[in-house]
């Protein structure tokens, strides 16, 4: 019999045998946190998105027997909680490892941050904390490094968030943007971004910060001519109507989207009430002459598409919805599918149209971005976009722009739109293509097309703190929306 599990025999004294070593124990496999910890090693290793990754692993998991929807709720906070605050805890955890954190292995440092999660940004107890993570560092990690997350939870342990904060953060007065960035959890450079976006001085900042942090509600359309706001408030428990668009329902927290038959049909989708009021816009904006042919330039995934194509079809209108990647256009064409009235999705990039110029009456460039506007929705986004990344979009948004501009007709209506409060990527943006030759002051032939701004506020009706016009900037702290941007352009030469 092999006696590597057990102490020699006391030499001193060989009748009395040392005391057996204790057996070992295998760890508890608890399968809300491998779940939540499987979906941040993807987020982390492939560049996913967690609102994409997680839903396919909790369906997985309802599949198991005794996985219960409060497992999945907890999943879901462990996941998006841990993200949302990603630097803060970094910085925790930095306080209480003996080596720089790009030396610590990225699996343990995930286990680590879900640990500080649920130390300093839940209800659950220290002691449960601390002995689940340790678990789950067991099964994912080994026993060895396991030994490491442990000690290295007691000291997180030692602490609450707020005390911690005080420790990390420096005083508002010394460094106000860096204070922001970790009691916020936001990269020094976004806090940075939206504080000019906001127009400087502390008001609104820490509030829109806050609602960064906060769960986002989950937002229906009911899209016109298919299904209706009523029906949906009808179908869907404890639900409320939107506050301005007309065919918003805001579910209750839990409700399941999935749920109801509209949604499973596609005659409603999942839209925030922001995208839905910058379509709406564009569609009731003023044009001269006929009203006929609409353009969505960049269309992809094609929930505003669906939205605006049933509004132009109720109008005897007819939309093309245009979207460069492949992929993109087959879910644009998903969306539009059953939508009444006549409509094409194309593959096509909005940079070098195939469509002749002055062609349509009203044109959508919702161009891509950096997400900055949706941040409540991409927990992980802040975290991934870098500054350098404006630059990248910078020649891509303006140069959409330009050839919107050139699709929309004499007296037609370009709406100018990104999920993005940055300067850079909004007025920035506007003002330089109504500079160019051909812009604002110039004529045919330059490098761009003869524009002028149309004031949007009154195309929003009823929606609060819009600024001073002519464009809108949407926020979530003030509109309970996506921090969405619009202007919108009349073609006049």
């Amino acid at each position: 019999m092999s006696t590597r599990s057990r102490r020699p025999a006391n030499p001193a004294n060989p009748a009395k045998s040392a005391k057996p070593a204790k057996p070992y124990r295998r760890p508890r496999k608890d399968p809300v946190r491998i779940l939540a910890f499987e979906a941040l090693r993807a987020v982390d290793e492939r560049d996913a998105y967690a609102n994409l990754v997680l839903p396919p692993l909790l369906k997985k998991a309802r599949e198991q027997e005794g996985f219960e929807v409060r497992d999945a709720a907890l999943a879901t906070e462990l996941v998006y909680g841990t993200l949302r605050r990603q630097g803060t805890y970094d910085a925790v955890i930095a306080e209480c490892v003996d080596r720089p954190l790009r030396e610590v292995d990225p699996p343990v440092l995930d286990v680590l941050s879900l640990g500080a999660h649920q130390l300093l940004g839940t209800r659950i107890p220290r002691h449960a904390a601390v002995s689940a993570t340790v678990e789950l560092a067991r099964v994912v990690l080994g026993d060895g490094r396991a030994k490491f997350v442990n000690a290295v939870l007691r000291r997180i342990a030692a602490d609450d968030l707020d005390g911690w904060l005080d420790r990390v953060a420096p005083p508002y007065d010394e460094d106000a943007e860096e204070h922001l960035a970790l009691r916020h959890a936001h990269p020094r450079w976004v806090v940075s971004a939206l504080w000019d976006a906001l127009g400087g001085g502390r008001a609104g900042i820490e509030e829109l910060l806050d609602a960064d942090n906060a769960r986002p509600e989950v937002t229906l359309v009911a899209r016109p001519g298919r299904s209706t706001a009523d029906e949906l408030l009808d179908a869907a428990d404890e639900a409320e109507p939107g506050r301005w668009s007309p065919y918003a329902v805001r579910l209750a927290e839990g409700g399941e989207p999935g749920a109801l038959g509209a949604v499973r049909e596609g005659r409603a989708g999942v839209q925030d009430e922001g995208s839905q009021l910058v379509a709406l816009a564009l569609a009731n904006a003023p044009v001269d002459g006929r009203d006929e042919r609409w353009l969505d330039t960049c269309a992809g995934p094609g929930g505003k598409a669906a939205l605006l194509g049933a509004l132009a079809a109720e109008r005897g209108a007819s939309l093309v919805a245009a979207e460069k990647q492949p992929h993109r256009a087959r879910l644009v064409a998903r969306a539009m599918e059953g939508n009444p009235g006549p409509y094409t999705v194309v593959t096509a990039d909005g940079t070098r149209p195939a469509w002749r110029p002055g062609t349509f009456d009203r044109v959508l460039a919702d161009v891509p971005c950096t997400g900055l506007g949706a941040l409540r929705r991409r927990p992980e986004a802040r975290w991934r976009r870098r500054p350098e990344d404006l630059e990248g979009f910078a020649p891509l948004q303006r140069g959409l722009l330009r050839e919107a501009l050139r699709a929309v007709r004499v007296g037609g209506v370009v709406a100018y739109v990104t999920c993005s409060p940055h300067l850079a990527e909004t007025r920035a943006v506007v003002d330089d293509v109504l500079r160019a030759p051909g812009g604002k002051d110039g004529g045919e032939g330059g490098e761009g097309s003869a524009a002028e701004m149309i004031d949007a506020r009154p195309l929003l009706p009823g929606v609060p703190a819009l600024g001073d016009g002519p464009d809108v900037q949407l926020w979530p702290h003030l509109h309970g929306t996506d921090a969405m941007y619009l202007a919108l352009l009349r073609r006049t030469a």
